[in-house]
């Protein structure tokens, strides 16, 4: 591997309050730098970036038959279907 650049760049990141607390317990718990670990996160994020090369979702229908015709015009027909001849 040719490196052109082995630069460290150094910049000023805005973190979420949560994101800032696990970074820094990562930190501690393992006894690496903040440095380490947010750049260890950054790139594991990036790696895990979706190529899109997985197998496709695919659905399968099955039939399921006809049902009865519901006639949404009649109220108390609607009521006494869904909530039973106690609906009154």
């Amino acid at each position: 591997m040719i490196r052109l650049h082995d630069v460290s760049t150094r910049t000023t990141l805005t973190l979420d309050d949560d994101v800032a607390a696990a970074l820094q317990g990562e930190a501690r718990r393992t006894g690496r730098p903040l440095r380490a670990v947010v750049n260890a996160a950054i790139r594991s994020g990036l790696e895990r970036k979706d190529d899109g090369g997985g197998t496709p979702f695919r659905v399968k229908p099955h039939d399921m038959g006809l049902r009865e015709a519901i006639e949404l015009d009649d109220i108390s027909g609607l009521l006494e279907r869904i909530e039973g001849p106690e609906h009154r």
